[in-house]
């Protein structure tokens, strides 16, 4: 299988592009700029290689701007456009040369706070911000669903492993001995390690029955309290030190707080049960230790 793979350098890309190659399938970058052979995109422009989908199998999306905060409203606008444009962009590419399958990035952002609702791929979109981006998004890929292609949106959650994403950052103020719950500890948090990540999904390129929005979370979320304790804990450190949600949207602005630490998401996934996947790590413990032992 050749897959053309958009952000091929980042956290998630990079180690999708190793698993791709060790079971003997070729990753093709699709590269912004820079040096390097391979074909190259430009969203701003609006503009693919001519030959970047030659050959290709499957498309896997998973290029966009860092969610990290401050939001100001040009960062908002960024968040906003690199991954509508970009999703337009590749989704109308992909329907052109007849590519099978588009897998694009997403994420749990889609279904807001929703408290302790348990959230399957069949619960409605949210309200805020990372929802509305999140929606728009995913509707970008329809040039791509109306010319046949099975599409999957990739709606991750946490990613846990120390080599990248938010853990190392989550790691920092335990390794000061201040690490503990955020707020009152009490919202939902989605979790997924990186190994399940991406055998999720090597899963779903693999997998004609997957299409539509895939939950990419483990099958065991925990309230923050319990994910913090959980991590100090694997780290041989307290979690004694809660840092209040007013701090918290003070330092971070109240819109990004809320969204990206305080909002409550008990996801569950439902598709990927009904199609057979097994987590290798679906307990919160075992996970975090396999995650913070891979430092």
């Amino acid at each position: 299988m050749r897959v053309l793979i958009t952000g091929a350098s980042g956290f998630m890309g990079t180690a999708l592009t190793q698993a791709l190659e060790r079971r003997g399938d070729e990753a093709v970058a699709l590269r912004r700029g820079g040096d390097g052979a391979g074909p190259r995109w430009d969203v701003r422009a609006g503009t693919i290689d001519q030959d970047a989908l030659e050959g290709i199998d499957a498309v896997v999306h998973l290029a966009g701007e860092p969610i990290l905060p401050p939001w100001t409203k040009a960062k908002k606008e960024r968040i906003l456009r690199s991954r509508v444009d970009g999703t337009g962009l590749v989704a109308r590419a992909a329907a052109d040369a007849g590519t099978p399958v588009l897998v694009t990035a997403s994420g749990m952002d889609y279904y807001g706070d929703r408290g302790d609702e348990v959230i399957t791929e069949q619960t409605p979109n949210g309200s805020g911000f990372m929802a509305g981006v999140a929606a728009a998004w995913e509707h970008a890929a329809t040039p791509a669903i109306e010319a046949g292609l099975r599409v999957a949106h990739l709606r991750t959650s946490l990613v846990l492993d120390s080599s990248g994403g938010s853990l190392p950052k989550m790691m920092i103020p335990f390794r000061l001995f201040v690490g503990g719950p955020l707020g009152d500890g009490e919202q939902w948090w989605s979790w997924i390690t990186l190994d399940d990540q991406i055998r999720a999904i090597l899963h779903i390129l693999d997998n004609d029955a997957v299409s539509g929005p895939v939950n990419m979370a483990s099958p065991s979320p925990v309230p923050n309290r319990e994910f913090m304790r959980t991590l100090g804990r694997a780290m041989g450190r307290p979690s004694w030190f809660p840092t209040p949600a007013f701090l918290l949207r003070a330092v971070l602005g109240s819109e990004a707080a809320e969204s990206l630490l305080l909002e409550s998401k008990r996801v569950h996934p439902g598709v990927l049960d009904q199609t057979g996947f097994v987590f290798r790590h679906p307990q919160i413990d075992e996970a975090m230790a396999h995650a913070v032992g891979r430092n």
